[in-house]
């Protein structure tokens, strides 16, 4: 899988072009559909389920140096809004004020990041570290790690400072039941 095979299967879901058509639209700053819900959909289309199949959420990422709650919370109310008529559950994040609330939320650390791609790369699975956006002339990747493992259907830990083996576990348990395809690594495997 190359970048154009996973981006074609990622926007087979409608919902992940609708979304990536939106934030276009809306011009939110380093703004990504990012995630499981790309993933996800390249597993559906890989192993024939209909294209929604097992994701829970759809992850948005933009990065805005406003960092008040009150300025992310327009931002989720207008996304959330204009996304309404999808009826899917719509997860919208400025990554620039990440790093004020995770450590009271999962008591682990979270330096400050500087843009919405510093945000992907501390994904829990390194398989998830992608994300997509619509540029005037197509669409852009972020993928640090390729697409092998999306492609070969492994799930591998992401050791970063954030890095929780428990969280980890949970979210391949919950995979691994809805895929049984997938290969899931230790929470160790470096």
């Amino acid at each position: 899988m190359d970048k154009e095979d996973f981006l074609a299967a990622a926007l087979r879901n409608p919902v992940n072009e609708a979304i990536a058509d939106e934030l276009f639209r809306l011009a939110l700053p380093d703004a990504w559909i990012v995630s499981g819900c790309l993933v996800q959909t390249a597993w559906n289309v890989q192993t024939m389920r209909a294209l929604d199949y097992g994701i829970a959420d759809y992850d948005v990422f933009y990065f805005d140096p406003d960092t008040s709650w009150q300025a992310e919370d327009t931002v989720i109310r207008k996304l959330r809004g204009r996304l309404a008529s999808l009826d899917v559950k719509v997860e919208v994040r400025n990554q620039a004020r990440v790093h004020l609330w995770y450590p009271q939320k999962h008591g682990l650390p979270y330096p400050a990041l500087h843009s919405s791609a510093q945000g992907i790369d501390r994904f829990l699975t390194k398989n998830t570290q992608v994300g997509i956006r619509r540029t005037p002339s197509g669409h852009g990747v972020y993928a640090p790690n390729g697409f092998d493992d999306i492609a070969d259907m492994v799930v591998r830990p992401n050791h970063t400072a954030n890095f929780s083996a428990a969280n980890y576990e949970a979210k391949a348990s919950r995979w691994k039941a809805l895929w049984p395809e997938i290969t899931v690594l230790g929470a160790e495997t470096k």
